[in-house]
C-alpha cells in the first residue's frame, strides 16, 4: 500500500524504523529484530539507508523481506550522500521490480570524513535533488521527506527552513516525517507555522524512545533536539539504573504518543533502533487506543 493512502484514512496509527546492518556478520541477528517487530503488524516501517549511504547495500533486501514475509507496507530510504545519477537509476529499478511503493528521500547523514568536504560536484546535494530525480524518472512511487519541528541544524532560522520544506514538497513529497523531538508542544507550533505557509500535505510525528543514557547526547547531535527540564530529570534520576531508565523512557515515549494522538496527530513514526522488546511494550501500552489488544 502507498502510505500516503494509509495516511489519508483519518485513523490512530503506528510505525516503526529499522536500520540495516553495518556488516555481514551481523546480517541474521538485525534481519531477526526487524522481522519480530514486522510481526507487530504496524501500519508500516521505514528501512533506513546509513551514514553516507554505508549499508544501502542491505535496505532493499530487509525492506523485500518484510514487505514478501509480514505483509507489511515498507518505505525504503534513499539519500543523496554517496550517491550518483547511476546508482540512483540502479536503486529505483530495484525497488520497482520488488514492488515497493514508498521512497523516503533524503539528503542523509555526512560521514566524519564528509564533514567540511567540498560538495559541489555532487550529483545531488540536497533532498529537493533527489524529488525532482524520483519524479522525472516516471517510477510510480509515493515519496516523503523529512521536515524539523525545532530548525533543520544547517538552516539559518525556522523561516528560511519552512520555505525550503515548501520547496520540497512543490517538488513532489507527498508526506512528511519529522525528526525526534521530546517535547510536543514543539511540533503544534512547528505544524502551525507550515500550514501558514501553505504546506498542507500529512506529516508523521516521530518519536525516539530514549532507552538508555547515553543516548542522549547522540540524540542531541543528531538532531538539536530541544530536551526539557522533565526529560532531563527523568535521566537525571534513572540514567544510572539500565532496567529503570528502559522502563522510564519507554514511558516517557508512551506519554508522548498519547498526548500526540489526543490532540489530533494521527500516525506516529517510532525510531526503534531496532530494539524489537521496546517497539512491543509501546505498541502493549497503546493496544486499546490503537485497537490492537
Amino acid at each position: 500500500m502507498k502510505i500516503i493512502n494509509l495516511l489519508k484514512q483519518d485513523t490512530l496509527s503506528l510505525s516503526f524504523e529499522v536500520f540495516p546492518p553495518k556488516v555481514d556478520s551481523s546480517f541474521e541477528s538485525v534481519k531477526t529484530a526487524t522481522e519480530e517487530i514486522a510481526s507487530l503488524h504496524p501500519a508500516f516501517m521505514s528501512v533506513t539507508y546509513g551514514a553516507g549511504g554505508g549499508t544501502s547495500k542491505y535496505t532493499l533486501d530487509i525492506a523485500q523481506n518484510i514487505k514478501e514475509r509480514y505483509d507489511v507496507s515498507t518505505l525504503a530510504h534513499l539519500t543523496c550522500v554517496s550517491s550518483t545519477k547511476e546508482t540512483v537509476k540502479e536503486k529505483i529499478a530495484q525497488l520497482r521490480e520488488i514492488g515497493i511503493e514508498n521512497v523516503m528521500a533524503l539528503r542523509g547523514d555526512l560521514t566524519p570524513e564528509m564533514e567540511g568536504q567540498d560538495r559541489s560536484h555532487w550529483d545531488y546535494r540536497h533532498a529537493i535533488d533527489l524529488v525532482r530525480e524520483i519524479k522525472e524518472s516516471g517510477a510510480d512511487f509515493c515519496i516523503g521527506g523529512a521536515c524539523y519541528p525545532e530548525i533543520h541544524p544547517e538552516s539559518a532560522n525556522q523561516k528560511e527552513d519552512i520555505k525550503f520544506l515548501k520547496e520540497k514538497v512543490d517538488a513532489g513529497c507527498e508526506f512528511l516525517t519529522t525528526q525526534m523531538f521530546f517535547d510536543n508542544n514543539l511540533l503544534y507550533n512547528f505544524l502551525y507555522k507550515i500550514r501558514e505557509a501553505g504546506i498542507t500535505v500529512p506529516v508523521v510525528a516521530g518519536i525516539m524512545p530514549i532507552t538508555n543514557a547515553n543516548q542522549v547526547d547522540r540524540a542531541i547531535k543528531l538532531s538539536g533536539s530541544h530536551m526539557p527540564q522533565r526529560f532531563k530529570s527523568l535521566v537525571d534520576k534513572f540514567g544510572s539504573d539500565p532496567a529503570a531508565m528502559k522502563q522510564a523512557g519507554i514511558a516517557y515515549a508512551t506519554d508522548q504518543i498519547i498526548d500526540l494522538f489526543a490532540n489530533n496527530i494521527t500516525n506516529v513514526h517510532v525510531y526503534s533502533m531496532n530494539k524489537s522488546d521496546v517497539a512491543r511494550k509501546i505498541q502493549e501500552n497503546l493496544s486499546d487506543i490503537l485497537g490492537k489488544a
